[in-house]
């Protein structure tokens, strides 16, 4: 019998299209063992690691960029204008090669999440490429203007050859895709009991008062730690290895440990708006405190989506970078929407692609 084998594509953006695309592959791995994974992005092995816990072959190639950013809220247009016209020049060689690896290695199926080369990689490979995604890239380009609407509209093509899309809720329509299965939440599931994380991170204030601060791999440069100072009784969990060192903040410097192990004993997480961070919060019930972000397309539909599925809080970028933290004692408001958001995205996804794997070996 040969091996199933699953060629995985992520956008070369922070790390959130990484660690969502690296639950789904875990629960494929967990649910059908025999598949091999080829995890091909540029997010650095370790952090795949923290969500696969079985083999797989790590090929680092970027065939996009999402955004240039200096840190989660800041982006550099003309950067990101002038590398997406070079991956437009070099399409055809990025496209042979990858076919290339891709019939040598005999890869089944191609799930990507979500650099728009992927659906011609397959195309040219005769296999079938699955993407998954709450946004294509073409929205995101569209919504600047200018040169980016060609980009968009070269995309846009793109995604239009894709097999079928498993769209993730907080979603925009995503009309270029022509076949949508719409799935639930997708996110890691913590490894640690909550006794285990207060124990061996030394937390100790009730749940309430114990606010987990996340902006994901990019992180946030301009953090207001000072205003820490005004909530002496609570503690304040980072991954920022550059955050000051507090006497009410925990700074998580061991890679084993995510954003999602935490989530459970918090009371409310901070974040900026990010499906990541987003869909994880809600999977677990936890509290999201944001700010809007008017530069990026993606985030107005992320923002619908946590105002109706989650407890929240939106403020104003005024509140959390010149203000003194007093949202953090004002009530939460409450989702808009009585039916919760469906909770079974990895097992839906990861079942489909057995399915398929099933299919083709009888």
């Amino acid at each position: 019998m040969k091996r199933p084998i699953l060629y995985v594509a992520i956008t070369n953006h922070g790390f959130g299209h990484a660690t969502r695309t690296a639950s789904v592959a875990a629960t494929i791995q967990k649910l059908y063992p025999e598949v091999l994974l080829i995890m091909v992005t540029t997010a650095p092995r370790w952090l795949l690691e923290c969500y696969i816990e079985g083999d797989f072959i790590h090929r680092p190639r970027a065939f996009d960029l999402g955004v240039v950013q200096a840190d989660s809220l800041n982006m550099d247009k003309n950067a990101t204008l002038a590398k997406l016209l070079d991956i437009k020049k070099r399409q055809n060689s990025l496209i042979a090669s990858e076919v290339n690896f891709i019939r040598q290695n005999r890869v089944q199926l191609i799930l990507a999440d979500i650099p728009f080369l992927a659906p011609l990689f397959a195309q040219k490979a005769g296999i079938p490429c699955w993407m998954m995604s709450n946004f294509g890239w073409d929205l995101i380009y569209r919504d600047w203007g200018g040169e980016f609407v060609a980009i968009a509209d070269w995309i846009s093509e793109s995604y239009g050859e894709c097999d079928r899309l498993f769209r993730l809720p907080f979603h925009e329509p995503m009309q270029a895709f022509p076949n949508i299965t719409d799935v639930g939440l997708t996110g890691g599931t913590p490894r640690y009991t909550a006794e285990e994380i207060r124990a061996v991170w030394g937390i100790t204030a009730p749940q309430d008062k114990t606010i987990l601060l996340t902006f994901g791999g990019l992180g946030l440069q301009q953090i207001p730690y000072d205003n820490l100072r005004h909530f002496p009784d609570w503690q304040f969990i980072v991954f920022d290895q550059t955050a000051p060192y507090l006497p009410n903040l925990i700074k998580i410097n061991d890679r084993k440990f995510r954003p999602v192990d935490f989530m459970p004993i918090c009371g409310r997480v901070v974040s900026k708006p990010g499906y990541g961070t987003f869909s994880e919060a809600t999977l677990f019930d936890v509290p999201l405190v944001t700010i809007p972000r008017d530069d990026f397309a993606e985030a107005a539909f992320l923002l619908e989506g946590l105002v109706n599925y989650n407890l929240h809080q939106i403020v104003t970028p005024d509140e959390f970078f010149q203000g003194d933290w007093d949202f953090l004692n004002q009530p939460l408001q409450p989702p808009k929407q009585s039916q919760p958001l469906a909770k079974d995205g990895n097992q839906a996804i990861a079942q489909a692609m057995i399915n398929y794997f099933q299919s083709i070996k009888m």
